[in-house]
C-alpha cells in the first residue's frame, strides 16, 4: 500500500514523523514546514491532491475532517475505486476511517495507526462496530473482486441485521470453484452475492508482431471456453525475449492488469515439465513459454487451468492460484 501522509501544522508534522518510523509513508506539508524528506504542498492543497490522488492507495490527513471532505470530494468515483481515506486530528487523540473502509483498508489502517499513535480508533462501518464481516471485507481478504457492489451491500445488511447469511467456501477455493449452486430456501426474495479471486495468471507467447488486438479476442476466447471470468485476472506473464513486444504490452495494459516478465534462464529449469515444441525451441531456447510463464509468475500453488491454447501465432496457459486466508474465513463461518 502507498501512502501520503498530509500535514499543515507543526504538531500534525510531528505526528506525521512518528507514523512514518513505523510505516513507509511520503509525507506533504507547506512550505514554512518543509524539511529534508519531505514533499511540498504546492500552490494550494487541492491542487497538490488534485497532481498525487492516483498516484497513492491511502491518504492521510492531519488536518480538520472538513478540509479532508473537500479536498477529496470531486475526484470520488465509487468504493471499489476511491482511496483509503483518514483523518487525524493535530493533538493524536482520534485516528478517523473517514473513505474506503473495507476494500480500500482504512479501516485496518485506522486500527494500525492508532495503536502507533496511543489514540483512540474511529470506525463507523456497521458490520465492523457490531464485530461482524461485510461481504466487501471477505472479498479483500482473498485478494477478490465483487461482482456486483449492490448484492454485496443487501448481503452485508442482512449480516448486520443477525439474519442467517451462509458463507460457502470451497476446501480448496481456486481449484474447486463451483459451477453451480443448490440453494434450499423457503425465502421468496434470496440475496446474493457473488465474489470473483483475483487469481488467474494468464501466460502469452506469440510471434512477433501480433496485433493487440488479436491477442486480446484470443484471451476472450479462452476464458470464454474454460468459463472464467476476465475479472479473475490478476496479471499477465511472458518471457524476456518478449518483454519489448507492443501486442502483449498493450494487451495487460487493456486490461489494466501487471505484466511480469520472465526470464529464459529461469524458464529453462521448469519448461520440460510442461508441453513443448520443437520449434519454440530452435526460436526462442525453450520448449515452451506460456505455461512455464504462467507458472514462474504465480505463488506456485494451484494448478494450470489450461495448460496450453494455440490460435494464429498465439499461445495462452492459465494457471490458477490458491486463495490465501480460506482458513480465517472458513473459522468465521462456523463461529456463526
Amino acid at each position: 500500500m502507498k501512502i501520503a501522509v498530509i500535514c499543515v501544522t507543526k504538531k500534525g508534522l510531528s505526528k506525521s514523523y512518528e507514523i512514518k518510523k513505523e510505516i513507509e509513508c511520503d509525507i506533504y506539508t507547506i512550505s514554512k514546514l518543509k524539511e529534508k524528506g519531505t514533499k511540498l504542498i504546492g500552490n494550494s492543497l487541492s491542487d497538490t491532491y488534485k497532481e498525487i490522488h492516483l498516484k497513492y492507495n491511502a491518504f492521510i490527513f492531519i488536518t480538520s475532517t472538513g478540509i479532508a471532505v473537500r479536498v477529496i470530494s470531486p475526484y470520488l468515483k465509487g468504493k471499489d475505486k476511491d482511496p483509503a481515506v483518514l483523518v487525524i486530528d493535530q493533538e493524536g487523540n482520534f485516528v478517523i476511517s473517514l473513505l474506503s473502509g473495507h476494500l480500500g483498508r482504512a479501516n485496518e489502517l485506522t486500527n494500525k495507526i492508532a495503536k502507533i499513535l496511543k489514540s483512540i480508533p474511529v470506525i463507523t462501518t456497521a458490520s465492523d462496530i457490531s464485530g461482524k464481516i461485510a461481504v466487501d471485507t471477505i472479498a479483500m481478504k482473498i485478494n477478490s473482486k465483487i461482482e456486483d457492489l449492490e448484492s454485496a451491500k443487501k448481503v452485508t445488511s442482512l449480516i448486520v441485521a443477525g439474519e442467517k447469511v451462509q458463507l460457502k467456501v470451497p476446501n480448496n477455493i481456486t481449484s474447486c470453484n463451483p459451477s453451480g449452486v443448490i440453494i434450499v430456501s423457503n425465502r421468496e426474495k434470496l440475496e446474493i452475492s457473488k465474489i470473483i479471486p483475483e487469481n488467474l495468471i494468464v501466460g502469452i507467447g506469440c510471434k512477433k508482431g501480433k496485433d493487440k488486438n488479436d491477442i486480446i479476442a484470443a484471451i476472450k476466447d479462452s476464458f470464454t471456453k474454460n468459463n472464467l471470468s476476465l475479472q479473475g485476472i490478476r496479471f499477465f506473464a511472458t518471457i524476456d525475449i518478449k518483454k519489448n513486444e507492443k501486442g502483449i504490452i498493450e494487451t495487460a495494459e487493456n486490461f489494466k492488469k501487471e505484466l511480469k516478465i520472465i526470464s529464459k534462464e529461469d524458464i529453462k529449469l521448469v519448461h520440460r515439465k510442461f508441453k513443448g515444441s520443437e520449434f519454440v525451441f530452435k526460436s526462442v531456447g525453450v520448449y515452451s513459454v506460456s505455461a512455464p510463464s504462467a507458472y514462474l509468475a504465480s505463488n506456485r500453488k494451484g494448478k494450470l487451468l489450461v495448460e496450453k491454447l494455440k490460435y494464429d501465432g498465439i499461445t495462452l496457459s492459465i494457471f490458477e492460484e490458491e486463495t490465501s486466508d480460506r482458513k480465517d474465513l472458513c473459522d468465521r463461518d462456523r463461529s456463526r
